[in-house]
């Protein structure tokens, strides 16, 4: 148990400055609302529409699966770096791997969740 009072300690340590950073600015800061605070700020100019409009679901698609494919690509750096240590089993492995990406963009590609319309 002894062994473990360090991490417990900074586990408690984190909770309490979190709670801390938390309340604190909820209880110093001024509360004062008026119609010029309350309304929409866009730019320095009057909002063109409504701010609650309705998003495309399509864009958060494009975003989710770029994001997913461009985590996959990151792999590529530390092999390329390793490339010559890893010799033909490491060839191997991003072969397998980069078969499972490509598999995985056919299949998006297919669905047609990459079409912009």
């Amino acid at each position: 148990m002894l062994e473990y009072l360090a991490i417990i300690f900074a586990f408690l340590f984190a909770l309490a400055l979190a709670a801390f950073l938390l309340t604190v600015p909820k209880l110093l800061s001024p509360k004062v609302p008026s119609a010029a605070k309350s309304k929409p700020f866009e730019c320095g100019k009057e909002a063109m529409s409504s701010p609650h409009g309705q998003a495309s679901v399509h864009f958060h698609i494009v975003a989710m699966l770029f994001i997913i494919f461009d985590v996959e690509m990151v792999f590529l750096y530390p092999w390329a770096v390793m490339f010559r240590e890893l010799g033909l089993f490491g060839l191997a492995e991003m072969a397998v791997f980069m078969g499972f990406v490509v598999l995985g963009f056919c299949y998006v590609w297919k669905k047609g969740a990459l079409e912009w319309e």
